[in-house]
């Protein structure tokens, strides 16, 4: 033999070896048990009664881990329990966690927080019984890239250490090692994320500022105070600083605000106030209050002697007078401006941290910037519009945008609680309702109180009549499904309605047709597919018909399960091999249904407790396919026995027409065998 046909030989083993290798590798690959979110606890002493059990969550590369505030309707949120609360120990105020990242997601047509890389959570609590020496918690949460999801839970204790030392302050050498706080968004946050959410509350709150200066509580007194400083002054440069100082002035004077209520309410507990039920209510009312003064009914005004001691405060001259002379403005105006910086504050509360002192820096600022620029520039005065109805028309426009508002504020504490009282047919209604409203006012055609007599309208208003009329269109075919992608995020999901399908929806006439009675234990699934969520029943009934089963490992809030069942299972051939060819069960590993208390137990694979029906699901495909993300799909016999290899989310539907065929065919070929 010679050199050459050894290296061949000893070529050909190696690439042998490889394949063999390759091969268990993209087997374990279809079937491992992923782990995509590791986590890591810590305790923190804050006195020798109070401590912070933190949890810190470590997410692998194009995953991300969903936040504790998502809308009832979008994916599984995070969720921690602290079991035996209340005995030796109490859990105070809830779980705070760092900052997440919040984009709108098109599956569940709404807003949804989750986090990439790290978070951070933790909770305060305080021990009442000297002898406590551990608590217990369990975090249950849903992680996703974009593939797969996976929904987990994991058990914690913490040790309770009555000798442990008190942190020290800071300055102090041991200061510089203390794990980072939740508001330390460097560790945890995607910065350019955060970043670009406090660009776009800050650009909406300027234009909010802008709004208010076109109201005539604000509009009269640009030219009145620019024409005080100007004349006042000794000189041009003078009325210039004065002026620019009482810019300035008015900025401090509403960041000051967004401070206090930061301060009050907290940065992270503002955002749980978003999703809380009576936050919503008080301001759903305020709003219609707010609307009803915009629209004429009243004003909201401060008390006068508020105004009266300000305003002989800014007679005292110099900067200490200027500034008092912002502060009159900001009590005089309140009547317009109240409302808009009250809704601005609810809107900020939603997003929580900063993003209050945010918003009232760029309304601020929108409001200061007129009297610097014409106190700089005074001939510009000559070109402003003079003060007229068109003021009035602003102020009802606003108040007609703060009604519709308020809906939304309604419809978050109906879907918290479940209530289908304001479904998403009604909602689209009532802002029909609203935005026609507005068309008709803004063409004349009806009055309010306030409005000045006219017998022509102008042209600006005019285009903005027509804007709104255009807009009101837009939402009519929301009443028969149409996604209506403009206000996103706004009306309750489409599955939160009356008729999910859409008004004036039948069955019949899609690909595969539709049974029109359903066996015993199913029901309408995806497409009219008939579902089994109970596996018995499923695999009875496919014993019964003598066809395949597919298995359907999924979650109510899987959003890759969402996107196969949207667009894989809608395809006209995938469809008719679904309803035709195979008997579906879906099981739902996000099921938090508890199980009968004979019925639950301890898994013998992954030496967790089984106590929800989600659970039991979760274990069954863990512990017969080795894996526990969904989508996850099997084809059986109906004496389960797997006919072909489990598939994952595939959004090819040809592949998967073909994965289903395969399936089809093998199951032929065991009939034909018996």
């Amino acid at each position: 033999m010679n050199k050459s046909q050894t290296n061949i030989r000893g070529f050909r083993r190696y690439a042998i070896l490889f394949s063999v290798l390759l091969f268990t590798g993209i087997r374990s690959v279809c079937g491992q048990i992923m782990e995509p979110v590791k986590w890591d606890t810590d305790i923190e002493k804050l006195s020798d009664t109070e401590y912070n059990l933190v949890f810190t969550a470590k997410i692998d590369d194009h995953w991300h881990l969903y936040s504790q505030h998502l809308p009832e309707s979008g994916a599984l949120p995070t969720v921690f329990t602290f079991e035996n609360a209340g005995t030796g120990y109490a859990v105070s105020g809830a779980t705070v966690e760092s900052k997440p990242i919040t984009e709108y997601d098109r599956v569940f047509e709404t807003d949804l927080s989750y986090f990439e890389n790290n978070a951070r959570f933790s909770q305060k609590i305080e021990v009442l019984e000297d002898d406590l020496s551990s608590i217990h918690a369990t975090v249950e949460f849903q992680a996703c890239n974009d593939e797969s999801c996976i929904f987990d839970s994991k058990e914690f204790r913490f040790v309770i250490d009555k000798n442990t030392a008190l942190p020290e302050k800071d300055g102090d050498v041991a200061a510089t090692e203390k794990t980072p706080s939740a508001g330390d968004d460097k560790n945890f946050v995607d910065t350019g994320s955060a970043n670009k959410g406090m660009l776009t509350i800050f650009f909406i709150a300027f234009l909010s500022g802008f709004a208010a200066l076109l109201t005539p509580c604000v509009f009269p007194m640009i030219p009145m105070t620019v024409s005080f400083f100007t004349k006042q002054s000794k000189n041009r440069a003078s009325g210039i600083r004065n002026a620019v100082f009482y810019g300035i002035s008015i900025i401090v004077i509403y960041v000051i605000l967004g401070s206090l209520v930061t301060g009050i309410f907290g940065a992270d507990s503002l955002n749980a106030l978003s999703t809380n039920v009576w936050f919503n209510l008080v301001f759903f009312l305020l709003l219609i209050i707010f609307a009803a003064s915009f629209l004429g009914a009243f004003e909201i005004v401060l008390p006068y002697s508020w105004a009266n001691k300000v305003d002989r405060q800014s007679d005292r001259g110099g900067m200490i007078g200027i500034l008092f002379m912002a502060l009159a403005l900001a009590i005089v105006s309140f009547s317009c401006t109240g409302p808009i910086v009250g809704t601005l504050l609810v809107e900020a509360a939603g997003r929580g941290g900063v993003a209050p002192v945010i918003g009232m820096l760029g309304f601020s600022s929108a409001l200061a910037l007129p009297f610097m620029l014409f106190a700089m520039f005074p001939g510009w005065m000559n070109s402003l519009p003079r003060s007229g109805g068109w003021l009035n028309t602003v102020k009802v426009f606003l108040g007609f945008l703060e009604l519709a508002l308020a809906f939304k504020f309604l419809s978050n504490a109906d879907l918290v609680l479940q209530l289908h009282v304001l479904e998403r047919e009604l909602f689209i209604a009532i802002w029909i309702a609203v935005f026609t409203g507005l068309t008709l006012y803004l063409f004349g055609w009806i009055k309010l109180p306030h409005d000045s007599p006219g017998t022509h309208i102008s042209v600006p208003r005019l285009g903005l009549a027509l804007t709104v009329l255009m807009f009101t269109i837009y939402l009519v075919p929301g009443l028969w499904g149409a996604p209506l992608k403009l206000i996103s995020g706004f009306p309750p999901p489409m599955q939160y309605s009356e008729s999910p399908h859409g008004v004036g929806y039948a069955r019949g006439g899609v690909a595969g047709g539709t049974p029109a009675v359903f066996p015993e234990g199913a029901h309408a699934g995806p497409h009219d597919i008939a579902l089994f969520t109970d596996y018995d029943k499923g695999v009875a009934y496919a014993r019964k018909v003598n066809k395949p089963v597919l298995l359907d490992f999924t979650g109510h809030a899987c959003v890759n399960c969402r996107k196969m069942e949207e667009r894989v299972w809608s395809d006209p051939a995938v469809l008719q091999r679904l309803k035709n060819n195979f008997v579906l069960i879906s099981l739902y590993v996000d099921d938090k249904r508890k199980l009968p208390e004979n019925e639950r137990y301890v898994s013998p694979d992954t030496g967790k407790k089984i106590i929800t029906i989600g659970q039991k699901w979760s274990d069954f495909q863990i512990s017969r396919y080795r894996a526990n993300a969904q989508p996850f799909y099997a084809i059986t016999s109906p004496e389960a026995n797997d006919l072909v290899s489990p598939v994952g989310y595939e959004p090819d539907a040809a592949r998967y027409l073909q994965w289903l065929n395969k399936g089809i065919k093998q199951f032929g070929l065991q009939e034909n065998d018996l």
